[in-house]
């Protein structure tokens, strides 16, 4: 079923949760399960992007609901607190 995809939602989010339906720009490697997300970005105007750190997501991405990523991996929730202008890097694939 369609819904609708919102961006750029004010942070600080309720109780530290993403909220429904928030849109992610998310690199297809990422969502498509053949790279982790490795790169985490939340801009200053409140939009996020998702990216593997391997390859160059240049137009090759898509907007893509937040709770696909949870779903595939739930250490991304608690991303959720982290303020815009931040960016989040993950090293060991083992750790959040």
């Amino acid at each position: 079923m369609a819904h609708e995809v919102r961006r750029g939602v004010p942070w600080p989010y309720p109780n530290n949760q993403f909220p429904q339906n928030l849109g992610m720009v998310v690199q297809r490697t990422v969502i498509e399960g053949t790279e982790p997300a490795r790169v985490a970005i939340h801009w200053a105007d409140g939009d996020w992007t998702v990216a593997d750190d391997v390859n160059d997501p240049n137009g090759n991405a898509m907007v893509v609901c937040v709770e696909h990523l949870v779903t595939a991996d739930d250490t991304f929730a608690a991303l959720a607190a982290m303020p815009p202008e931040t960016q989040a890097f993950r090293q060991d694939l083992a750790k959040p």
